[in-house]
């Protein structure tokens, strides 16, 4: 069998090898973007769809709030920043939704957990999970401050303690510390 001078059982091998790695690499990008679409997916049959895994009790239980508040402040927050809306990313995928963005900060805030604890639940590194946080606070901050954030006025404090005791029959809880929570 004649054999050509550029091409050797070696370079065939070494071909072999390269294509071999092409395809594995495509099937691990293939299996990772699956994966983020497969989180996406789980986040919305869990909380989010029309007849949820968890209910609206476990929702609030979990989220420290309501779906419903979940949902405004999640949409507020896509409407000021495009970091909170799906963009596309370097590899022309599709990146995380607003729901897991909001979700990975909310369940860092809501439990004091650290960013890598959500990467099995949502797909999303330390890193990603990182600035999830910090951008939702500081946003928040920006979109609700002057309404929601502000120091309490004479007025402010009355209706606290009025609604205080109506609920709990106990006059006063500013100042002290078993109403911390």
């Amino acid at each position: 069998m004649a054999s050509n001078s550029w091409w050797s059982s070696s370079s065939s091998d070494e071909e072999e090898m390269f294509f071999a790695n092409v395809v594995v690499k495509a099937a691990q990008i293939l299996l990772e973007e699956e994966e983020e679409d497969g989180a996406h997916e789980k986040l919305l049959n869990d909380y989010f769809s029309d007849a949820p895994h968890y209910n609206a009790d476990i929702f609030q239980r979990r989220f420290r709030m309501s779906r419903r508040l979940f949902t405004r402040i999640a949409d507020d927050l896509a409407g000021l920043d495009p970091f909170f809306t799906q963009r596309v990313d370097d590899r022309n995928y599709e990146g995380f939704t607003t729901l897991q963005k909001c979700t990975a900060a909310i369940r860092q805030l809501a439990y004091g957990t650290v960013a890598d604890a959500l990467d099995e639940y949502l797909q999303m590194s330390a890193s990603t999970a990182r600035e999830c946080l910090y951008r939702f606070c500081h946003n928040v901050v920006k979109l609700y401050s002057k309404q929601y954030l502000r120091k309490p006025n004479a007025y402010d404090v009355q209706q606290l303690y009025q609604a205080h005791e109506a609920r709990h029959r106990v006059p006063g809880m500013l100042g002290s510390i078993d109403c911390m929570h």
